[in-house]
């Protein structure tokens, strides 16, 4: 048993399975009432989640899935690209008939959900965020330590190395952007989706879909289509942000505030990009209270 405070590895939910487009989709569900649903990012799944969950089931359907290709979720033979992605978060949507959804998104999950809500705004009741990809990035807007680990992961035979024979996503790159230490168990978890090489072409996919100077175009006049969409909205918002945070450092957060109509931020203190394995159970708390409040 953890404390109240403790943040816990164990995963204690039952699985679900939807078929989507022929493949099964997992996911977990707790709770009743409206769609509170949490979309992961690169390169975790509703694991991500585990610990923020219980704070909010009390407000609504609960629901986190595994992205295709990721968590519990098949891995069918298809590209994984951000637009493959958007069809197979749809498809689960809708075979499962959530209404009055709110979205608990984070990484390409926020991108995945920003594309979603502007396109049916009509559905959604508010967007809670972090670490979000908010809009088109440039070379030059992009932290340096990002710059070269980037366009390392985009070269296609480096990029391909890094990511799917060196595993350097799930034994790297997620460790290093969390400010604690993940025990043995959260690692064993994160790594169970990608345990053979060809099962991580999912993971090498998405940094090639992130929209940087304009390019890939199709990705990049989603990004920006969604991001001139959520200036407008009046959607009620909530963003999570950290102390140095990675893709929403203090500067963006000051952005946001400036330039989102129904905004409200929490910081959570330390946490770099994983926040939900830094702070979860202030996350979890101060959306049940936003929850309320919708």
């Amino acid at each position: 048993m953890t404390s109240k405070n403790e943040i816990s590895p164990d995963f204690p939910f039952e699985s679900k399975f939807v078929e989507v487009k022929g493949s099964r989709m997992h996911y977990i569900e707790e709770g009743y009432g409206d769609a509170i649903l949490f979309i992961h990012g690169q390169p975790t799944s509703s694991y991500l989640w585990r610990n923020i969950i219980p704070h909010v089931t009390d407000y609504g359907r609960c629901i986190a899935l595994d992205l295709i290709g990721f968590g519990k979720s098949d891995k069918p033979d298809i590209e994984y690209t951000f637009f493959d992605h958007v069809d197979y978060v749809e498809g689960f949507i809708e075979r499962l008939k959530l209404q009055h959804i709110t979205m608990v998104i984070h990484d390409w999950g926020s991108a995945l959900g920003f594309h979603y809500a502007m396109r049916h705004e009509e559905n959604i009741r508010g967007l809670a965020f972090m670490e979000a990809i908010l809009k088109p990035v440039s070379w030059e807007t992009l932290p340096a330590g990002f710059v070269e680990m980037l366009k390392a992961f985009r070269t296609p035979e480096v990029g391909w190395d890094m990511i799917v024979n060196k595993n350097i996503f799930i034994e790297q790159v997620l460790p290093q952007a969390i400010v604690r230490k993940l025990t043995d168990k959260e690692m064993d978890y994160y790594r169970e989706p990608f345990k053979k090489p060809e099962s991580r072409k999912p993971v090498w996919r998405w940094p090639n879909e992130l929209p940087i100077d304009g390019e890939p175009e199709n990705v990049h006049l989603a990004v920006e289509t969604y991001h001139k969409k959520l200036l407008d909205s009046d959607l009620p918002m909530l963003l999570f942000h950290a102390s140095p945070g990675a893709i929403i450092p203090p500067p963006v957060v000051d952005w946001c505030k400036k330039n989102f109509r129904n905004l409200k931020t929490v910081d959570i203190g330390k946490g770099i990009h994983y926040l939900q394995e830094d702070n979860p159970h202030l996350i979890g708390s101060e959306l049940a209270e936003w929850f309320q409040k919708l």
